[in-house]
């Protein structure tokens, strides 16, 4: 893996802020926005990626430069350098669990954006009224030939981008990426101003409604901050594997957190407007963009072409986050396996498609079957919302807590706070923040959740 860096610092940025601004900021964001009342919602969900994600971000940083390695090795490299207790390894693990997990179900969302960007290209919305767009949706749920089609496609390309290397093939999809967000976020935004008006818009995200408020949603807007910033998924550590020592650390992770915010505020003005121009509700859940969207595409003004790039942006951002959680597995299979870049990459996203079967299938042959259908509160989850909640409601928040207490209690301040090329004074206030702050933030919201 030594081998491996980027190009530049830009490079490195471009790959995070890519990996991190996906299908969590531009389809996860919008939707659980629009179920928990907008505003309040919103400044939660900023609050705790200021407060939370970005010491988390700077302390995964610093154990992948310590590392120089894949995430389960560079947390052993940590642990034994401190010679604390072993199961602080597990943070390594979860941290390629993790994306293994959610990637097989994060790849069956950005299949159906593959699909619905040919269908805009095909046919269009215009004329498509809420029946007609839930028929449309439903017809590529009840079909798990299709679904598994455009799911097994876009892992093929995200697999063919990862075997390139750092280099030819994070790098480099991930910088058009961010060019991309940029034109076609700002570019709906501004078609939405001139068109349909952002005052509904701006109100329902940025005023706060108290009336809205209830527990689970500070939980939830805490999954969501650390889902849309990559948090404990093991990517900032990999990455940071490849970042020269010079490169400000800190720096790096409040740009990285900072346009993720962006990205997430870009994507509620490009999709509410047309949710609120044409009568439609907010809290539609993960409906939201395939269903209500296109109903709202179909009635404005060149909504086809608005379609078309809508959706195939979406499935641009799902594939560079895709990259993202792909490459810690495959990195920890090289230097386990000692296999080629390439062959790690193809058997360790076959095997991801493999386990995603059942989230694939828990919209058509599976749509039945309820895991947990015993356990209150889990008698109406699929396969597919089961391990989306597992993951985003108490593994990565989990992850999280342990990296905390990793960083902040079992290492010493003196190993990691030299890898971060920032000031004694910042070194201070953030290991305090990671020691104090985060671990009793997510502790409160586990037993405010679980009570």
């Amino acid at each position: 893996m030594s081998r491996d860096v980027w190009t530049s610092t830009f490079g490195f940025l471009y790959a995070a802020a890519a990996a991190a601004i996906g299908l969590g900021s531009l389809w996860r964001f919008p939707y659980v926005a629009g179920a928990n009342g907008g505003g309040l919602f919103v400044l939660l969900y900023i609050f705790f990626v200021v407060l939370l994600c970005v010491p988390l971000m700077i302390a995964e940083m610093s154990i992948g430069r310590l590392g120089q390695a894949s995430a389960v090795k560079s947390v052993d490299k940590l642990v034994d350098h401190e010679r604390t207790w072993g199961g602080w390894r597990s943070v390594g693990w979860l941290s390629i669990v993790i994306p293994f997990l959610g990637l097989s179900y994060y790849s069956v969302v950005a299949g159906w954006a593959l699909d619905y960007t040919y269908v805009a290209l095909k046919a269009g919305f215009t004329g498509l009224d809420a029946a007609g767009s839930l028929a449309t949706f439903s017809e590529l749920m009840s079909s798990p030939w299709r679904a598994g089609l455009v799911q097994l496609l876009f892992l093929a390309c995200t697999i063919a981008v990862v075997a390139r290397g750092v280099q030819k093939g994070i790098e480099w999809i991930s910088r058009i990426k961010i060019f991309a967000l940029l034109i076609i976020m700002i570019g709906l935004v501004i078609y939405n101003g001139v068109a349909l008006g952002l005052g509904d818009s701006l109100r329902f995200l940025f005023v706060p409604d108290l009336s809205t408020f209830k527990m689970s949603s500070v939980l939830t807007a805490l999954g969501q901050a650390l889902f849309s910033t990559a948090i404990g998924v093991g990517v900032m550590i990999t990455y940071s594997a490849y970042l020269p020592r010079s490169v400000s650390l800190p720096r790096m992770a409040i740009l990285i957190c900072s346009s993720v915010i962006v990205a997430a505020m870009l994507a509620g003005l490009a999709i509410f407007p047309g949710v609120f121009a044409y009568g439609l509700t907010p809290a539609e859940g993960p409906n939201l963009i395939f269903v209500t969207l296109p109903v709202a595409f179909g009635r404005m003004p060149g909504g086809d072409l608005i379609g078309i790039i809508f959706f195939g942006f979406i499935a641009l951002a799902g594939f560079t986050t895709a990259v993202g959680m792909l490459e810690p597995v495959t990195a920890w299979v090289m230097e386990r396996m000692q296999w080629s870049r390439a062959k790690a990459a193809v058997l360790t996203g076959l095997a991801i498609w493999a386990v995603g079967l059942p989230s694939l299938l828990s919209f058509s042959v599976l749509k039945g079957f309820h895991p947990l259908q015993a356990l209150d509160g889990a008698a109406n989850k699929t396969f597919f919302d089961l391990l989306d909640f597992t993951i985003s409601n108490l593994l990565l928040p989990l992850n999280a807590l342990l990296i905390a207490l990793l960083v902040g209690w079992a290492a010493r301040k003196s190993t990691t706070g030299a890898y971060l090329n920032a000031s004694s004074t910042f070194v201070t206030v953030w290991h305090f923040v990671l020691r104090i702050v985060v671990p009793t933030a997510i502790l409160v919201l586990f037993i405010s959740q679980w009570r």
